[in-house]
């Protein structure tokens, strides 16, 4: 799996948040999971694959929000127990 976190400014409130999900998963349909703050100023997006980050910074600019930053890397999802593994 893939995280992704996207750097957004001009979220001020959770209907903001709202918005920017929306625009994500309708540009990314396959995202396992979109999860946004305004308070961290970011959008983090789980998926099996690389996202499109041009097709996403486009979806949240038609929004009206702003994509200042993007960060990719690996994900490894972690369960209850995963303390134990070692």
């Amino acid at each position: 799996m893939v995280e992704t976190i996207l750097k957004v400014n001009g979220m001020m409130c959770g209907m903001c948040e709202s918005h920017v999900n929306d625009a994500v998963r309708k540009a990314f349909p396959e995202a396992k999971k979109v999860a946004s703050s305004h308070t961290k100023g970011q959008t983090v997006i789980h998926s099996e694959q690389a996202v499109d980050v041009e097709k996403l910074k486009q979806a949240i600019a038609d929004t009206g929000y702003t994509v200042t930053g993007v960060e990719t890397k690996p994900y490894e999802k972690k369960g209850f127990f995963s303390f134990l593994k070692k």
